[in-house]
């Protein structure tokens, strides 16, 4: 415990400062349409590469950053730096930021948004920040309230993780999303429970009948997709079609984008 305790101390100190020293970058994934296989979108991963700690998994520093107050900062510059990134893409794709909590109900949030298109040029269609069922938890009222003031500036807004936790048919009519993401779990459940197909394509089916997409994240199998395709998913993403990705990467990715997706039909 005294252990876990200093370095949580340890990481919070060198935190501090990691943007200025360049030790902050972005990956990114790519999220698929399931009928065309060209890239829709993708999404934006931090990464945290610490002299002093090595590679620190964002499993470990994005609560650190959280608890600290420094997610407001980190993530004014990854909204940034994601547009920067993407403005470089085809107009056809977009790119996908998560949003924490604190983010979502900062008074600052519509400045920090505004100025990141601004700065960079990126057309706010070309933007998606996805938020989980808990964000909404917190304060149903303020979060409503931020959501649609995003919507307003023509940003997308991504319901993350739907179908784990608390999840209920009300946010759906109640929170202006333009996506559904659905669980990791439900996926990776295809392989031995017949029951999450029929779970799956109720979501998907709903989402349609509402006007809204559908991701299928954490595709790791050709029985998992092949699975998908059944349905009227709107769009896939995991390890099996592509793994999180420099930008540069990216770039190449989509420059050579045909005989990829002819690659994975």
């Amino acid at each position: 415990m005294d252990e876990k305790i200093e370095r949580t101390r340890a990481l919070t100190s060198d935190l501090h400062g990691a943007i200025a020293r360049g030790e902050l970058w972005l990956a990114f994934q790519p999220i698929f349409d399931l009928a065309t296989h060209r890239i829709l979108s993708c999404e934006t991963l931090l990464r945290w590469d610490s002299p002093c700690h090595g590679s620190v998994s964002p499993a470990e520093f994005i609560p650190i950053a959280e608890q600290s107050g420094l997610i407001v900062e980190i993530g004014a510059w990854v909204l940034r730096e994601a547009c920067r990134h993407a403005r470089d893409w085809p107009d056809t794709v977009r790119v996908a930021v998560n949003l924490s909590p604190i983010q979502l109900l900062s008074p600052g949030l519509a400045k920090v948004l505004k100025d990141a298109l601004d700065a960079t040029g990126l057309a706010p269609g070309r933007l998606d920040l996805e938020v989980t069922e808990s964000v909404l938890l917190d304060d149903i009222d303020a979060s409503l309230a931020a959501l649609s003031a995003i919507n307003r500036m023509a940003v997308g807004t991504t319901l993350d993780d739907f179908g784990t936790g608390y999840s209920s048919l009300g946010y759906l009519t109640k929170f202006p999303f333009q996506t559904l993401k659905i669980d990791r779990s439900f996926i990776t459940a295809l392989d031995d429970n017949p029951a999450s197909m029929a779970i799956i394509q109720t979501v998907v089916d709903l989402a349609a009948t509402l006007g809204m997409q559908t991701v299928a994240e954490g595709i790791e199998t050709p029985t998992q997709l092949a699975q998908l395709r059944r349905t009227r998913c709107t769009a896939v993403q995991g390890f099996l079609l592509a793994r999180p990705m420099s930008a540069s990467q990216v770039a190449n990715l989509l420059a050579d984008e045909t005989p990829r997706m002819r690659a994975l039909s």
